[in-house]
């Protein structure tokens, strides 16, 4: 299996313990999260981690004292079969295909929301709530700003886009004359 895969796996075990734990998903995403910057952000935590030198019994024996009594006893031993089936380095990965699972369990979907110039609260919201009419999911947008597509809005869905600006409209007419002319 690829890393992706397995990391999916794992998330879904995440997503299922944290169902079982009284359904605080967004907690137990704040918690993989700081346990995937942490190892992001310090080097000594991950050359820990990927150390062939320091079994996994000395690792597991280390996060047990670090957040025995910080996390779930769930969370902790989640952790620690991640380390034992030597996983530990998918944490990051894990973290994101959680978030993914999470959006999917509570209908939200995240959407690219690109405007030709700065929109006004009032287009964000209008174009939020078409969105979420049209798809009948909760829509988190993410705007952008891109001056070259001249005018009208274009909408990133994963891998499908709705483009409705005016850059490709011209094209469209433009294609149109020509092949009508020739």
């Amino acid at each position: 299996m690829r890393e992706p895969t397995i990391a999916r796996n794992y998330a879904e075990t995440l997503v299922e313990l944290a169902q079982r734990a009284g359904g605080d998903l967004r907690g137990w995403g704040e918690m993989i999260d700081r346990i995937a910057d942490a190892m992001e952000s310090d080097r000594r935590l991950r050359v820990f981690l990927e150390s062939p030198r320091v079994s996994a019994q000395q690792k597991n024996a280390i996060i047990q004292r670090a957040y025995g009594t910080a996390l779930p006893r769930n969370f902790v031993r989640f952790l620690q079969a991640l380390v034992s089936h030597r996983r530990q380095m998918l944490i990051p990965v894990i973290a994101h295909q959680y978030h993914d699972l999470v959006d999917q369990v509570e209908g939200r979907v995240h959407a690219s929301v690109t405007f030709a110039r700065d929109a006004d609260d009032a287009d964000r919201a209008l174009v939020t709530s078409q969105l979420s009419r049209t798809l009948g999911k909760t829509v988190v947008p993410h705007f952008h700003v891109n001056p070259g597509i001249l005018g009208g809005v274009i909408v990133r869905l994963g891998d499908t886009v709705l483009d409705g600006s005016v850059r490709r409209r011209l094209a469209v007419l433009r294609s149109k004359m020509l092949g009508r002319a020739g």
